[in-house]
């Protein structure tokens, strides 16, 4: 009987931090283009097709269609910056049931070059008329970033979490980059740098925000048969799970719980492993806030005792208790608007033994956590070196 276990044959990096000279499309070709060298698979042999941009320019249509793909799948969902851990949901399941063989996840974003860097400061809407929840929150002029600082207030006033807390988390992730000769900033920082850098949103300083750059990322997924006859090393999809509990702040049912409740433990019981099996973790990481809700909704500290578990100094560390956001994450490497894809990619290169300086040893095990919206949507997978 065909194994149609589903697996990641293929992960290609567009180039960041900044590439002025490539608009979103051509960050798809290049990531696209160095997924299929690295997966050995060819362009016609592609059947399924999962991405998402700009409606017109590098959506999932205008993307099948620049690049010739003759799709059986096609997957333009959108749920912010976990879209590709939906994704990878989605694919798997199509590619267990037989509706695609071999398909295609690929995000490219000159975010930085085409807008600058003021994402997260500015308003909601440029002023148009609005419907449903944000016609009440537009009026106040709630920026992005003011959701999560909503969120890192509420937490902190209810578990004592502190700002120099939140602020480990960034010389951590920091730490991680200093390794990463692409990532946007590598000098290593201490939670006095973060303190004392320029108050956003209270109790958000610059340095708990995720950067800005361009890039992009592709994935390949296919059959564990299909991958035997490959030349790239093959990563498993253990498990997977999705899950959303708003979109808009306004409507979020507990600053201090996401989604990642729902999605983690669903995604963990399907691999069948526990915390302790992790090796890795590649979590979202657009605000020090959003890290630390993801570690408690994941299980890997309890509720409320985010704060003190990052608190002690090098947890998330390459060589930490807890690997997490090796490549320096959205904090100091990269992020183009959405993340989830790099995330994948970190992942896969560990269980590969490819993550050069920040590699985890005896890597078997990686977890990815997206978070999409504003704290909205959770997609969580599974990720390991070895059939389970």
């Amino acid at each position: 009987m065909a194994d149609r276990t589903p697996v990641i044959v293929g992960v290609g990096l567009s180039d960041y931090p900044k590439e002025p000279e490539l608009d979103n499309v051509a960050h798809h070709g290049l990531a696209i283009r160095r997924a299929l060298d690295d997966s050995g698979v060819k362009l016609p042999d592609i059947d399924g097709l999962m991405c998402f941009g700009s409606y017109g320019v590098d959506d999932a249509p205008t993307v099948a269609e620049i690049f010739g793909i003759k799709y059986r799948v096609l997957d333009g969902t959108f749920v912010g910056g976990t879209v590709f851990e939906y994704f990878v949901h989605h694919a798997a399941a199509a590619i267990r049931t037989g509706q695609a063989d071999t398909v295609l996840i690929s995000y490219g974003s000159a975010l930085l070059s085409s807008q600058g860097r003021n994402l997260g400061t500015q308003m909601f809407t440029s002023g148009a008329r609005q419907a449903g929840p944000l016609q009440y929150e537009v009026p106040w002029g709630n920026p992005l970033i003011g959701s999560y600082a909503m969120a890192a207030k509420r937490h902190m006033h209810e578990y004592g979490t502190t700002s120099e807390q939140l602020a480990q988390i960034a010389v951590d992730i920091r730490d991680n980059a200093s390794h990463n000769p692409k990532a946007l900033y590598q000098k290593p920082i201490t939670v006095d740098d973060v303190m004392s850098s320029r108050l956003i949103a209270d109790p958000l300083h610059m340095l708990d925000c995720c950067v800005i750059s361009d890039g992009g990322g592709a994935v390949i997924m296919t059959t564990a048969e299909r991958a035997a006859d490959l030349p790239s090393t093959p990563v498993y999809i253990a498990g997977s799970a999705t899950a959303q509990t708003h979109w808009n702040i306004s409507q979020m049912p507990d600053f201090t719980s996401t989604a990642a409740a729902i999605s983690g433990p669903a995604a963990f019981a399907e691999a069948g492993i526990t915390h302790a099996d992790v090796d890795t973790l590649q979590l979202y990481d657009s605000f020090t806030i959003t890290t630390l809700l993801l570690l408690e909704g994941l299980g890997f500290c309890a509720k409320g005792e985010g704060g003190p578990f990052v608190g002690r100094g090098g947890v998330l560390r390459f060589d930490g208790e807890l690997p997490t956001n090796t490549d320096g994450g959205g904090l100091s490497s990269c992020h183009p608007g959405m993340r989830g894809v790099f995330l994948l990619i970190e992942s896969v290169r560990q269980l590969r033994g490819q993550a050069g300086d920040v590699q985890v040893p005896d890597c078997e095990v990686a977890v990815a956590c997206g978070s999409g919206g504003f704290l909205s949507a959770m997609g969580t997978v599974v990720l390991t070196k070895e059939k389970r």
